[in-house]
């Protein structure tokens, strides 16, 4: 979201990648425990949600779709530079209208990756041929494949309000077609509405049960509650001195563990991100390689603060 004139924030903050606005030294993360590396598979969605942090929709295209042969030079990287990633994530846009997006899949579960494909569960999904792929990787991977569906709230009526009129039950008709395959779930809330975390886990576990999805409602990585990102509210900047003020280990933001790959339009070879959350921000590129992007990210963003260190939130 932007900032209107009525509603400035963080005027002067998030200048200087090395210094905040008062002159502290800004806190930086280290590439230290490699863990996840994340595909944006493009930023086309078949719906455009109210507050998306990525702004996806039928016509958004800034992040073209990435192909499966640009997939594997980087899964290739990452035996070549001995990282320790265990796991492969793939996001949009909705990942299911990349027409590689199978291609893809099939490629990191051979490989012996944990994979992991953020998804709203709807139409794209639910075409013949994506059915007929996805219920081939399950046979053949079992739950290393794991998806995890876009369901902002317990109930379809906030749901609905985010996504559009009639979207929460057509998610939970997808919902219901992998829990019949037996295609491991999970579920990514919003906390938009205000509801504390116990009300909220609370209200997914009476959803589940009901439509017998084996998903854990209490477990923070089988129900991620995403905190909203807003960049007209006021956030402190990240120093040095503030892992021990806040008690945080600075190998606690998801930058220490994961990086994300993403084409722009026009581009003729993707790039490598610092974060998940920045995708349209040149300045958090790291080049187009993976040692490139094993360098160090200074948190030089409203999200490095409000999101990861204070919101303690993942992506992963």
């Amino acid at each position: 979201m932007k900032d209107t004139p009525h509603q400035p924030a963080n005027i002067g903050k998030f200048q200087d990648p090395f210094t905040t606005a008062k002159g502290d030294t800004r806190a930086s993360v280290a590439f230290s425990r490699p863990e996840t590396l994340w595909f944006n598979t493009g930023t086309l969605c078949n719906i455009e949600c109210v507050n998306c942090y990525i702004e996806s929709s039928p016509t958004n295209d800034r992040l073209v779709y990435i192909t499966a042969a640009e997939v594997s030079l980087y899964l290739d990287q990452i035996k070549s530079e001995k990282l320790p990633i265990t796991e492969i994530a793939f996001t949009g846009g909705e990942p299911f209208m990349n027409p590689d997006i199978i291609d893809m899949l099939d490629d990191v579960l051979a490989r012996g990756y944990d994979c992991l494909v953020l998804t709203n569960a709807m139409r794209p999904m639910m075409r013949k041929r994506i059915k007929a792929g996805l219920e081939k990787l399950c046979a053949t991977y079992g739950d290393k494949l794991t998806l995890r569906i876009s369901l902002d709230h317990h109930s379809a009526t906030l749901h609905d309000e985010e996504r559009g009129k009639g979207s929460f039950a057509i998610t939970v008709q997808g919902m219901e077609w992998l829990r019949d395959r037996g295609i491991k779930m999970a579920v990514a809330g919003r906390t938009v509405w205000g509801d504390s975390d116990q009300a909220s886990r609370s209200g997914y576990d009476v959803l589940f049960k009901s439509h017998q999805f084996q998903i854990d409602a209490f477990s923070p990585s089988q129900t991620v509650l995403f905190p909203e990102m807003d960049e007209r509210i006021e956030v402190p900047e990240i120093t040095t001195d503030c892992w021990g003020i806040l008690g945080k280990a600075p190998d606690s933001p998801m930058c220490a563990s994961s990086r994300m790959v993403v084409k722009r339009k026009g581009a003729d070879q993707p790039v490598v991100l610092a974060c998940t959350l920045l995708a349209y921000d040149e300045a958090f590129e790291m080049g187009h390689s993976l040692a490139e992007a094993s360098k160090p990210v200074q948190l030089n963003h409203p999200h490095c603060a409000k999101f990861c260190v204070l919101g303690g939130a993942s992506c992963s």
